[in-house]
């Protein structure tokens, strides 16, 4: 109760909740904030803030920062850039301006930290095919490949020798943790280990490959990704992070144009990914492009001025969704324990502590691929909550098993 409530003196949780609750008209979720007065709040991973919701972020945290004494620590290697600006023809940003660095050099600390290579392919237009990837990845003994889309990561591990691991959000959790946990007792022993991942591989996971293709995306996704290459820095020599075109392109919206972005600022002769000042100029033309730092106006929703004085706080958090998650449902997939839990929950319904054991074997599928296997019989309901009926669209090495049907642009992570 003393975490749910923020009464701890140390609290973990994820940005998503943390900034929803910031933003929450129910009693149950605004009665912590309190808590928060005189704190200090370390987001991790900042580059993850959605520049659609940009604007109220960057305005709770200044109102926090400003009026309530709470002390924020931005924690990443790709450090957004959040300072305001006013440009001709782009809609101003009213960012974090009184931001200073908590270290007294970062350029030298930077550089004396530079533990890998980064090779970029000298023409950006022309892609690759899986399988001539697939015969350069089995050349190293030890290699991580990062892909932008799950239907990538499940045709290039089919073309991969048996003991390739495959890495994707159609795991649920338990499994995604087992292979993790078998990815870092082969390395730790120095055994052979290849492995095929979307980007949930990306960010709070702690993985050291010697060496790590990563397929074009955004600036920040490379940088990230080579964070998984030599990471302890026990290479005799730099780890090698090798960018490729793949031949299909990043998935449409936010994660195209981080990949237009990257193309446009590689265009010249200066292709260092991993250049200090590359992050914040990536994050400049991302949140300049964006449609908007403010989506769903949530800023007019809770100024005074706006709606004949009427402050709208729950419709202001209606709209505060960080995650869209509409064009998706959950289920429970069939794997491992989660039969024996799935006949408690029938008997017992969905009590707090069986629902936290039921999340580790939950993943989120398109809607309409959902209502498809509803319609087959695939799913049903126990207790209010969806569950596959039997292992057949499980696979031990892939997840849950999409055909054909679905639209690859949808399997994302």
């Amino acid at each position: 109760m003393a975490t749910e409530n923020w009464d701890a003196p140390i609290i973990v949780t994820t940005n998503v909740q943390f900034f929803e609750s910031l933003f929450a008209a129910r009693t149950s979720r605004c009665r912590k904030l309190h808590n928060i007065v005189n704190s200090v709040v370390i987001l991790d991973e900042a580059q993850l803030l959605p520049p659609e919701f940009l604007q109220p972020v960057a305005d709770v945290i200044n109102l926090l920062a400003v009026h309530y004494g709470v002390t924020f620590v931005l924690s990443t290697a790709t450090q957004p850039k959040l300072e305001s600006f006013h440009s001709v023809g782009v809609q101003p940003f009213r960012g974090l301006d009184s931001v200073c660095e908590i270290i007294d050099d970062p350029d030298v600390l930077y550089g004396a930290l530079e533990r890998v290579e980064v090779h970029v392919p000298s023409d950006l237009t022309t892609p690759r095919s899986w399988d001539s990837l697939a015969n350069e990845l089995v050349q190293h003994p030890s290699v991580l490949c990062i892909v932008n889309r799950r239907d990538d990561a499940r045709r290039l591990y089919q073309l991969m020798p048996e003991a390739t691991l495959h890495l994707s959000a159609l795991m649920c959790g338990e499994h995604r943790s087992r292979v993790i946990a078998d990815i870092k007792t082969r390395l730790k022993r120095k055994e052979p280990v290849r492995v095929v991942s979307t980007q949930l591989v990306e960010a709070g996971v702690d993985l050291d490959f010697p060496v790590v293709y990563r397929a074009l995306a955004g600036l920040d996704s490379i940088a990230q990704a080579a964070g998984r290459c030599n990471r302890e820095g026990k290479l005799n020599s730099r780890g090698q992070v090798v960018v490729f075109v793949p031949p299909t392109p990043a998935p449409p919206g936010l994660l195209r144009q981080a990949a237009q972005i990257s193309l446009s600022l590689l265009a010249g002769s200066d292709r260092n990914i991993l250049r200090r000042n590359l992050a914040s100029q990536f994050f400049e033309h991302l949140y300049v492009r964006a449609p908007s730092l403010d989506k769903q106006g949530i800023t007019d929703l809770l100024t005074c001025d706006a709606h004949d004085g009427q402050i709208q706080f729950r419709t202001a958090a209606e709209r505060f969704r960080l995650i869209d998650d509409s064009a998706y449902q959950t289920i429970l997939v069939w794997y491992e324990k989660s039969p024996a839990l799935f006949e408690e929950l029938a008997h017992v319904g969905p009590t707090r502590y069986l629902m936290r054991k039921l999340q580790r074997y939950a993943v989120n599928i398109p809607r309409h691929l959902f209502l498809k296997l509803e319609k087959q019989g695939d799913v049903h309901l126990i207790r209010g909550i969806y569950a596959q009926v039997g292992d057949r669209l499980y696979d031990e090495s892939l997840g849950v098993v999409i055909d054909g049907s679905i639209a690859p642009d949808e399997l994302v992570a």
